[in-house]
């Protein structure tokens, strides 16, 4: 029997008193505007949300097109602007673990959110300004006031600013709900799905509207809505600060873990038995009785919390402060993670297929006719369609797959489970980067006839990816904020979150191992600055084999997954 057990069957421990878990600021729940009204029907949910379309075309306008910006303004090469882009797309997904950490342990979400909107807007304004200064080449030769410089400085400030933003404002809109009111327990449900489809607001937004601007009218205006933007989200979001309701962070989550696996070594090392003694939770008292202790999952590290003679002057210190030994919740909470982390490691290859959608299919679609029904079409403008297909997916599960999945079911619970889901994402990018290996295939073919073909040809692999989005990453955000230990809900979170960021990286060491093996002397390798001259194809190809793989892989992880539910 693990830690898990006992606290199931209440055989071991006192329960975890409630002030253990995050702590609500009273005087946040007095709300000036909404005097009256239950916490049910806050405004705050709506205001986050609202946040969320404005941030997300503010990232979106730069992001979207950044290859093309690069490329033609910038004079970067094909294969070193995708790298570049997918290095800082990846960096952008990776800061949201450090300010997750930072919320959790000493900021809380409200404040690092507003901390953080700051270093956006000022990346945001170093990006805009770049687009008014002349090239190092211009300049002739390298200079600290270049374009370049400037524009590389503004992007890591708003990778740095976005990922503050993002590791909290999530969790920090699940707060606003009451969890003890029934009809706030129900609109918590819908929100996860809400704010994904906010954050493909921006998109839609970018690819109709602020490409068009970049590509015809002025990079420099382009870049000036998406700033105006994000200072007009962060305005919004500090005038709405009444409405808000606010945790107090917890303490440091790392700590907590580090302190479970230094006790679990001690006692293994002290040669402990797991059947030696009681396990330890917050209370003036240990149960008396010895309770013996079955292997189990992660078995080994029960034993941090296992009360031997010598540790009873630990006993009354303060909860989790010892080194020597942790509470059952401690221990708990290592587990839940360490469950997590081969779900969340097949994550990190889905996400360096998805990565394509903002480098290589951009390249391809540029190399086409950009005119579908003789409506000019920028390749990056492509992105908004995926984004409407998003909206597409979303109707069709709730309208079509679940109903007709729980009506196929005799209990008529049918829906698929949020890893029954992630499964299907999985799947689907597969099928996405298949079907930009065929269009690829088609697309050279016609070229080596002196012909183009239209960008249309790309619609399919974009609405097939789109499916892969809805089911995986929505799916996702509500799994790993399930799974969640309570004071570390924004860890998590950013967890989730660091996948795109960790697959962003690896489809650039993806670049430069193709670039490695096929660039000889008598081929340019599969991308090259010609793709006529390349092989596009065999990457899509290459991609495809691997997200199959990794399909494979996490459902071996999935079927064996116990979740948080039913273990407490």
């Amino acid at each position: 029997m693990d830690a898990g057990d006992a606290m199931e069957r209440g055989e071991r421990a006192p329960l975890l008193p409630e002030s253990h878990g995050p702590k609500v600021e009273e005087n946040s729940l007095d709300v000036p505007l909404l005097k009256g009204k239950k916490r049910a029907g806050s405004k705050a949910p709506a205001v986050v949300l609202g946040f969320e379309c404005l941030e997300s075309t503010a990232f979106s306008g730069i992001s979207t097109n950044l290859v093309v910006y690069l490329e033609t303004v910038l004079h970067g090469s094909n294969l070193a602007s995708a790298s570049k882009v997918t290095t800082w797309f990846g960096t952008s997904y990776l800061t949201p673990i450090f300010g997750a950490i930072i919320a959790d342990t000493f900021l809380g979400n409200y404040n690092t959110i507003i901390v953080s909107l700051a270093v956006y807007l000022l990346g945001m304004m170093f990006v805009t300004f770049s687009a008014f200064l002349p090239t190092a080449a211009a300049l002739g030769g390298s200079s600290v006031l270049g374009a370049q410089t400037v524009a590389f400085v503004g992007l890591y400030l708003v990778a740095v600013g976005s990922g503050g933003v993002r590791s909290s404002l999530l969790p920090f809109g699940a707060e606003q709900f009451d969890d003890g009111n029934a009809t706030d327990r129900e609109r918590k449900g819908s929100f996860f799905s809400w704010f994904y489809l906010c954050v493909d607001f921006g998109p839609i937004v970018s690819g109709l509207l602020i490409v068009w601007i970049q590509d015809n009218v002025s990079w420099g205006l382009g870049f000036g809505i998406a700033t105006a933007c994000i200072a007009l989200a962060f305005g919004a979001f500090v005038l709405a600060t009444p409405m808000y309701k606010r945790r107090v962070p917890t303490g440091t989550p790392l700590k907590r873990l580090s302190q479970v696996v230094v006790a679990a070594c001690r006692k293994v090392a002290l040669k402990v038995p797991a059947d030696a003694g009681m396990l330890y939770e917050v209370s003036d008292k240990v149960d008396p009785q010895p309770k013996i202790a079955h292997t189990g999952e992660f078995s080994f590290l029960d034993k941090a919390a296992i009360v031997t003679a010598s540790d009873f002057e630990e006993v009354t210190a303060e909860a989790g402060s010892s080194w020597k030994l942790c509470t059952v919740t401690q221990v708990e909470e290592l587990k839940i993670l360490l469950r997590l982390l081969p779900i969340w490691a097949t994550s990190v290859i889905m996400s360096s297929a998805y990565a394509q959608m903002n480098t290589t299919f951009i390249q391809q679609g540029s190399v086409m006719n950009m005119s579908i029904l003789s409506v000019p079409v920028p390749a990056a403008s492509m992105g908004s369609f995926e984004v409407l297909c998003v909206l597409t997916w979303v109707l069709l599960y709730s309208k079509v797959i679940a109903p007709t999945l729980s009506g196929l079911s005799s209990d008529g619970d049918g829906e698929p489970s949020q890893l029954q889901r992630m499964g299907a994402g999985r799947l689907l990018m597969a099928l996405a980067m298949a079907a930009s290996a065929l269009v690829e295939m088609r697309r050279l073919g016609s070229a080596a006839r002196g012909e183009e073909i239209t960008i249309a040809w790309q619609l399919p692999q974009y609405f097939l990816l789109a499916g892969a989005e809805v089911f995986c990453y929505i799916a996702q955000l509500e799994f790993f904020y399930a799974e969640a230990p309570d004071a570390m809900k924004s860890t998590c979170t950013s967890l989730a979150l660091l996948t795109i960021a960790l697959g962003s990286y690896l489809s650039s060491l993806i670049y430069a191992v193709v670039a490695a093996f096929t660039a000889t002397a008598d081929s340019p390798g599969w991308i090259c600055d010609d793709l006529n001259r390349g092989h596009l194809d065999y990457f899509f190809w290459t991609m495809a084999a691997m997200c199959t793989l990794n399909f494979v892989v996490y459902s071996g992880f999935a079927k064996n997954y116990k979740l948080k539910t039913v273990l407490s």
